[in-house]
């Protein structure tokens, strides 16, 4: 029986046909077994009636909530004119717009010197074309990448990223890949603590000016601010700048991947603006489109090495998600989205601290603005020397489970699947802050509870 034949009324209904017809890679609906009806803000509301508090945010795409007022008139705006929806490369006032929109959002030394590379809807394509950008600039085929970042799943992205296990059945992945330490605190690779980023840029530039090191020069170097789905990992500031001098003395482009940190979600426009340091290479996608798929490369025009058609893709016109991309950046800027980010961010860290006292199985509370962390340690086996017990995936998605439970969405990543991720909208009250955390406290303990009844 078709769709159209059937009255689709519940989550089991649809649940069940999305289980007999998507694929296995389909990923979210395996742990938050959810049939949307309708979403408004914060707040998504089931087949069954159910309503949730969204700290996922399409994975930080959504930037102003579901369906926020701005986007909804910016698509009738275009939809009024008769626009084309479609346009490949061709330009239009919006696509216009919108480019004067993004560079005025960026710190005038960068937008000074910027040009602008639209591509293809994903985030993905995106990094792929940043890749393509700084080895035909440079001549040079090294790329440079962190142990658990994140920069997509084309066979390009996966091979510059951390994550190992999507990589188990692909044979022959993009060469030239070298992965460095990433400072990660709570579990730093050289099992000092805080201090170890100092170690990370001492190794960084010892193996660049090694001429025996067995790398050749690098095309480029990709980081993220913030590491996403490696953990929420937060690089620090000194680090940031070290990189940016070490990358700019030796003429290496440094490719920032602000795929999911960017337009707001640290607590700045640009998770760069926290070091006061400027990228050769900018990645955007995810909130850039304001609701919908949207990704772009900015880039110092020194770079423009490359000829026309070198990087195209269908879908780069997208005309309704600049429209919405405009309307969204102008409302983030007008009220100020950054700054809230960054208070309600310090809030929750400082809640889930006090939770974390509380409760046996937090090991680490982290992030920056509202791009957050909380990693579940299996408290029962020992911890290491800098005071690190072993990561608990299991118990973190049960942790999940409780959440989804209590009406709470929110995703698991990290190593081993350990790290709670918070992902809110731009536009979380503080009302509806302190009800997750209410909820999350309640979630944790019930978790821990089976956990050790199990």
């Amino acid at each position: 029986m078709s769709t159209s034949t059937k009255q689709l009324t519940s989550n089991e209904m649809l649940l069940a046909m999305q289980n007999e017809r998507e694929s296995n890679a389909r990923s979210y609906p395996r742990r938050l077994p959810i049939a949307i009806k309708q979403a408004k803000g914060a707040v998504i509301t089931d087949m069954d009636g159910k309503e949730y508090i969204d700290c996922l945010a399409g994975a930080g795409t959504l930037a102003l909530g579901h369906n926020h007022y701005v986007v909804h008139e910016a698509i009738q705006d275009v939809l009024a004119k008769s626009i084309p929806l479609h346009t490949l490369d061709l330009t239009t006032p919006v696509k216009e717009a919108f480019i004067d929109e993004v560079f005025a959002s960026l710190p005038e030394g960068f937008a000074n010197k910027a040009k602008i590379q639209f591509c293809g809807p994903t985030g993905g394509d995106a990094i792929e074309a940043a890749l393509k950008l700084v080895k035909t600039a440079t001549g040079n085929r090294t790329i440079l990448s962190f142990q658990g970042g994140y920069h997509g799943s084309t066979h390009g992205t996966l091979s510059i990223s951390g994550t190992t296990s999507p990589k188990k059945h692909i044979h022959a992945l993009v060469p030239d890949t070298h992965f460095l330490p990433y400072p990660y605190e709570y579990r730093c690779p050289f099992g000092v603590g805080a201090e170890g980023h100092t170690y990370i840029s001492t190794y960084i530039e010892n193996m660049l000016d090694d001429p025996e090191s067995g790398i050749v020069t690098p095309a480029g170097v990709v980081v993220e601010i913030v590491q996403g789905e490696g953990g929420s990992v937060p690089a620090p500031i000194p680090w940031l700048k070290e990189l940016r001098r070490i990358t700019k003395e030796r003429n290496i482009p440094l490719i920032v991947d602000e795929v999911q940190t960017g337009i707001g979600r640290t607590g700045k426009l640009y998770a760069f603006e926290h070091a006061d340091i400027e990228p050769d290479v900018l990645v955007l996608s995810k909130a850039i489109g304001g609701s919908l798929p949207l990704s772009v490369v900015l880039y110092d025009k020194k770079l423009d090495q490359w000829e026309a058609g070198a990087h195209i893709g269908t879908f780069r016109g997208n005309q309704l998600a600049m429209a919405t991309g405009r309307a969204t950046l102008q409302f983030i800027k007008q009220e100020n989205l950054p700054a809230h980010a960054h208070e309600l961010g310090a809030y929750i860290q400082s809640q889930l601290k006090h939770i974390q006292k509380q409760v046996f199985s937090i090991g680490d509370v982290r992030g920056r603005g509202l791009m957050l962390g909380v990693e579940i340690i299996d408290a029962t086996k020992p911890a290491n020397k800098i005071g690190s017990h072993p990561a608990n995936g299991e118990l973190a998605k049960l942790i999940q489970k409780e959440c989804f439970d209590r009406g709470v969405i929110l995703e698991v990543g990290g190593r081993h699947g350990a790290v709670i991720r918070l992902l809110p909208p731009l536009i979380l009250t503080k009302q509806q802050t302190d009800e997750v955390l209410t909820r999350f406290e309640e979630a944790i303990k019930a978790a821990e509870e089976k956990w050790v009844n199990k």
